[in-house]
Parts: structure tokens; C-alpha cells; sequence
């Protein structure tokens, strides 16, 4: 099994990426959806984050709003860090358990951490391999402002809560530039694809 690190910046196309590797046949674990699992009611982040957020961040079906939630921490670095404290180690949790099981069932797979926090936590350096998604600020802002709802402002206050893509890509064993299309995104994807592939079988 090869561990690959995929990270970007919110507006990057990360997920289109991440997307375009499982067509590829590479397994996707998807930090996002594992910090979603953890604040599901009944579980203990869930309970934690109501006890340091309150019930201001629940919604009329007692389900943790997200929107809510991001509104109070990607304003406030001090917030957000408590949040991150309640989250990545459940994160890192699950994503262990999903390489135990990818491993007991396709050993010589390539499998994706889709993170966008993959470098701040630190957890690049647990990767054999880190794919950086990478576009222009301005696109990235352009991007955000379009699908996403916020202002311009309310974009560039989530941007700049991330560490810049120019820095991101100072980490990276390969980076696909999604600056373009899709076109050729698809291609770039299915270049390093092939490259980690080489690695996995070299390594078997």
C-alpha cells in the first residue's frame, strides 16, 4: 500500500482532484467526511464541541449546523484551534482504521488522505507521497466567491486561514496546477496516477 497525501486550499478543485484519482482506481479517505462522522449526535466530538461552542451551533433538528460552526472559527484563530483539538484526533482515528481495512482487502493499492489541513497538522510527514492541488490566489478566490455563497470578503477571511498554496507546494512530491480545466487537470491526474502506481509495484 502506498499512503499519498492530497492536499489545496479551499477554491483549489481539490475535491474535483480527489474525485478524478478515484476514477482512477486509487482509494479516496476523506478527511472531510470523517470530521463530519465525528460530530454526528451521540458521538463524543459532538458532545464536546456543544460544551466549548454551545447550542448556538445546532440546528432545529439538534444536528451541528456546519455553516454555524465555521462562521464562529474561521473568525476567531483561538476558537478554531479548539475546534481542531476536538476533531483531529478523530479524524486520525478513522483514517487509521480505513488503512487497516483497504490493507486486509487490495494491499498493493495506492490510497489517497484527502486533507485539506494535511500540512498544519503535520500529518504529510506520515505520507509516502504528497500531492499538492494548486491554483492562482485569484482563481482560488474566484472559485470560492462563485460556489460557495460567501462574499469576497467572507472568502478571503477562510483563504487566509489556510497556509498560502505557494507554501503547500514547497512540501510536495508532486503538484497538479488546476488552474486550467479539466481537460487538463484529468491529464496531469492520470500522469501522477501512473507514477505512484510505478511506486507501489516497485515497492511490492
Amino acid at each position: 500500500m502506498l499512503k499519498v497525501g492530497l492536499t489545496g486550499g479551499i477554491g483549489s478543485g481539490k475535491s474535483t482532484v480527489s474525485a478524478l484519482f478515484r476514477e482512477q482506481g486509487a482509494y479516496i479517505i476523506d478527511a472531510d467526511t470523517l470530521a463530519r462522522e465525528a460530530l454526528e449526535p451521540g458521538r463524543p466530538a459532538y458532545h464536546e464541541a456543544i460544551c466549548v461552542f454551545g447550542k448556538r451551533i445546532l440546528g432545529s433538528d439538534g444536528r451541528i449546523e456546519r455553516k454555524a460552526l465555521a462562521d464562529i472559527v474561521f473568525s476567531d484563530p483561538e476558537k478554531r484551534a479548539l475546534l481542531e483539538g476536538i476533531i483531529h484526533p478523530r479524524v486520525f482515528e478513522g483514517e487509521s482504521a480505513r488503512y487497516a481495512e483497504i490493507g486486509r482487502d487490495s494491499p498493493g493499492s495506492v490510497v489517497l488522505f484527502d486533507a485539506a489541513l494535511l500540512i498544519e497538522t503535520g500529518a504529510h510527514s506520515r505520507m509516502d507521497k504528497v500531492v499538492v492541488v494548486w491554483c492562482r490566489p485569484q482563481t482560488q478566490l474566484k472559485r470560492l466567491v462563485e460556489n460557495s455563497g460567501l462574499s469576497q470578503g467572507e472568502a478571503l477571511v477562510r483563504i487566509a486561514a489556510q497556509m498560502p498554496l505557494d507554501e503547500k507546494k514547497k512540501y510536495a512530491t508532486h503538484v497538479i496546477d488546476n488552474d486550467e480545466g479539466l481537460e487538463k487537470t484529468a491529464r496531469q491526474v492520470r500522469e501522477v496516477y501512473r507514477e505512484l502506481k510505478q511506486y507501489v509495484d516497485f515497492s511490492s
